[in-house]
């Protein structure tokens, strides 16, 4: 089994604003440490190589990112232990504090790639029934183990 993520993201600016420049900017060289970093296995893009532009919810300020890793470890390293975590501290800068849960973690089988359908029912069963093996944050400690 591997680890699908989707996180979302409320913008509070366009993207194409200067207040989002920085974030935009940075863009690239964050994805491409994701890329290189040990346990990655894909992540969500379109063309131009990011996700951004991809609409997966109604509201246009709503921006996406999904990928799959091969544990949780390797997910939380390249969060915290990467050039990512600056990002991460900067992200009010940038971002609308949801009232919701922003993102969703679940096991898929190896080699499976999620699409935005099935990352929207896992957010949405997160939001609706807490965190269970099929739809869970980081404060649980559900394993592919848990899903038998």
């Amino acid at each position: 089994m591997q680890l699908a993520q989707l996180n979302i993201a409320k913008c509070k600016f366009a993207l194409d604003t200067p207040e989002m420049k920085d974030f935009v900017d940075n863009l690239d060289e964050v994805n491409g440490i994701a890329e290189i970093s040990a346990g990655f296995v894909w992540r969500l893009k379109d063309e131009s190589g990011d996700a951004t532009q991809i609409q997966a919810f109604d509201a246009p300020s709503l921006i996406v990112n999904m990928s799959v890793w091969d544990n949780v470890e390797a997910l939380k390293n390249f969060m915290f232990r990467t050039h990512h975590r600056d990002f991460m501290r900067r992200k009010n800068e940038w971002f609308e504090r949801l009232s919701e849960d922003s993102y969703v973690l679940w096991w898929v089988a190896e080699g499976h790639i999620p699409d935005i359908k099935e990352a929207k029912e896992r957010l949405l069963h997160l939001r609706e029934n807490g965190d269970s093996a099929y739809a869970f944050t980081f404060k649980s400690n559900f394993t592919e183990n848990d899903l038998t």
